[in-house]
């Protein structure tokens, strides 16, 4: 017993450490750059405020969630902190500004994270039907997977293609080097990406899971995470030669190894240097490489701050 309590009591410093790294960065790098205080007029209709004809997929800077449909899942109170990463529905993410979804289903069609569910995947359809029947020019990234561990939801691509096949953007690599208007009035690039069978085909409807990449580190310390995210967005191709998106995820997450495992007051370690990150790609000369940011809990802030570079990349001030 002792000696575990020790290993939480060195664990807890180390946590403090590296909040500390970040703190001490945020202090010494204070300057902005281009987009840094753009705000858009309506974040509900962000992309058409950007001149759909201007706006290339491969430069959009997607303003994304993590685990997207956990805004109910489990039971309030009791189980729900240790799994919940959002509170807000798909629909009202959309109407802040995200843009791309991460969606985990289980055989039975509900959405899950590891062992808790929610609703059924129903709901993020018609959330997002309810979105696209309101808006005119946002293009959406839908990533839908089984979850680690769960058997594959039976005939899903055929009761996707029966729910979305009117907005779907075909998977093509040509999509990439299309503007927005190029694109209308197709509205989502969707993502399906089984765990027991094989993902869709070239040239179908949805899109393989060979064009989303991300390097995702289970770590619930902050600067460690900060610092991998900076290194493998370094390591990317330029968004002109990618035939992929690429995500980095501003997110941390908790550990059994350490006493907090609510993920709120974990993710909240990084949450708040989100912008701080953006600043470190332009100082080090990487921000034309980042192309998906998804956050945790998303808010306007972290919205405005990806719309802000998108903006500076048509703009040509970036």
């Amino acid at each position: 017993m002792g000696a575990q309590l020790s290993k939480q009591v060195e664990r807890q410093k180390q946590v403090a450490n590296e909040k500390k790294v970040l703190e001490e960065l945020e202090q010494s790098c204070v300057c902005d750059y281009p987009g840094s205080d753009y705000h858009p007029v309506d974040r509900k209709n962000w992309m058409s405020g950007l001149n759909p004809d201007k706006v290339y997929i491969n430069r959009i800077v997607w303003p994304g969630t993590h685990n997207s449909a956990t805004n109910k899942i489990g039971i309030k109170m009791i189980t729900r902190p240790f799994a919940q990463c959002q509170s807000l529905s798909i629909y009202e993410q959309l109407v802040c500004g995200a843009r791309l979804l991460d969606i985990r289903v289980q055989k039975n069609r509900k959405i899950c994270h590891g062992i808790l569910t929610t609703y059924s995947i129903d709901v993020v359809i018609n959330d997002i039907k309810k979105f696209i029947s309101e808006t005119v020019s946002e293009i959406i990234i839908l990533e839908i997977r089984t979850e680690v561990g769960h058997n594959d939801p039976p005939e899903f691509e055929k009761y996707l293609e029966e729910q979305l096949e009117e907005y779907l953007i075909h998977q093509d690599d040509n999509v990439f080097h299309k503007t927005i208007a190029e694109v209308l009035p197709k509205r989502i690039i969707c993502l399906w990406k089984p765990s027991r069978s094989y993902g869709p085909p070239s040239g179908s409807l949805f899109w393989n899971a060979n064009y989303l990449y991300g390097d995702w580190i289970n770590t619930d310390l902050p600067a460690t995470k900060f610092e991998s995210n900076l290194r493998h967005l370094s390591q990317q191709l330029p968004v002109s030669y990618r035939r992929y998106f690429y995500r980095v995820g501003n997110t941390v997450t908790p550990r059994a190894d350490n006493p907090v495992l609510c993920v709120k007051p974990v993710t909240n370690r990084i949450r708040r240097y989100a912008r701080l990150f953006l600043r470190q790609c332009v100082l080090l000369d990487i921000v034309d490489l980042l192309q998906i940011f998804s956050t945790d809990f998303i808010d306007e802030d972290f919205v405005d701050a990806c719309i802000g570079l998108t903006w500076a990349r048509v703009e040509g001030k970036l």
